[in-house]
């Protein structure tokens, strides 16, 4: 929709790369390597540059969930995940091939697969078919939990120890999300939160794979590599989801459509993996605290949703929250 295991971008930075050229191209697309040397100023610069990346990704993910209400205005659920996918493909695969990038080595496939099949697949899917019936301010509770889920499956997977300081305000903040977005949805569990349950649980492993090799090749490479990887199983899908499933081509679906396949599933998630390689995976997943009320704010301004006094004293204790899981030595 990061390095993330160490609050330093030097141990992000120190896992050697695999053989092959230093590509070139424009500054996003850049690799990190190379910097191991830097001083603490130029730590501190990585980081706050990290911060400011991974930000950027959540910023951009926080417009997924009422751009796919739009897609869904024109599209079915199957049919609109698969589009997604196949264009956000065609400008990863259209990258790759222009700068030449060598194929991964055959130890990262595997790595690469869950971030398919988490970030590319699993999370688009669960999620849409949960918006069906679900409104985008229930939806957002899977957003609320997913860092600290995250910081769980980076634990269990990469080794990373957070303090205790951490874990508190993670958990802190995850339950001011949960029960704001729950109260905006009037309390009662839907049908839908079989599917944003496990949304929650393939995205997070998802993300926590992909900061894990963003240690190892650039954070675009690995959102770029996992999208090729869907290549063919997306296309014969949309082939046959578009015959069964009725279209609608409107300004809203369209728009949706464009902007989940370039912005959430392509250029926000290599922002995102950047952001996490330069800052480790516990912190950055922290910034992702205030993603549903971001998302809260585009529902109102494209959806028209209305938004209770509850809302800027959430958006208050969030940033709080994620102040002091920044602060604290992960």
């Amino acid at each position: 929709m990061r390095a993330q295991d160490s609050a330093t971008a030097q141990t992000a930075i120190a896992v050697p790369a695999e053989p092959g050229p230093v590509e070139s191209g424009p500054a996003l697309f850049a690799t990190d390597r190379g910097s191991a040397g830097r001083g603490s100023s130029g730590r501190g610069s990585a980081t706050r540059a990290g911060t400011l990346q991974a930000a950027l990704g959540v910023t951009t993910f926080s417009l997924s969930f009422p751009a796919t209400v739009w897609g869904l205005e024109g599209f079915g659920p199957w049919s609109l995940v698969a589009v997604r996918t196949v264009l956000a493909a065609a400008i990863a695969g259209s990258c790759l091939l222009g700068l030449r990038i060598p194929f991964p080595g055959r130890r990262h496939w595997a790595g690469l697969a869950v971030v398919a099949a988490g970030v590319v697949l699993g999370f688009p899917m669960l999620t849409a078919l949960a918006l069906q019936t679900s409104t985008t301010a229930h939806a957002a509770v899977v957003v609320g939990l997913l860092p600290l889920t995250t910081a769980v499956f980076s634990a269990l997977r990469v080794g990373t120890r957070p303090s205790r300081t951490f874990w508190v305000a993670a958990l802190a903040g995850a339950a001011v999300v949960i029960a704001f977005t729950v109260q905006q949805s009037g309390g009662a569990l839907t049908s839908a939160d079989a599917y944003l349950f496990g949304s929650l649980l393939v995205c997070a492993a998802g993300y926590t794979e992909g900061g894990r090799l963003a240690r190892v090749m650039p954070g675009w490479q690995v959102i770029g590599w996992a999208l090729v990887l869907c290549l063919p199983l997306t296309v014969p899908v949309s082939a046959i989801a578009l015959s069964y499933e009725p279209v609608q081509l409107t300004a809203h679906s369209v728009a949706g459509v464009l902007w989940i396949a370039a912005g959430s599933q392509f250029l926000g998630l290599v922002v995102w993996y950047r952001g996490m390689a330069a800052i480790g995976i516990p912190k950055a997943s922290q910034l992702q605290l205030a993603q549903p009320l971001l998302t809260l704010v585009w529902s109102v301004l494209l959806l028209g949703e209305h938004l209770t006094p509850a809302a800027p004293l959430t958006a208050a204790a969030v940033l709080v929250c994620i102040a002091v899981t920044q602060r604290a030595r992960g």
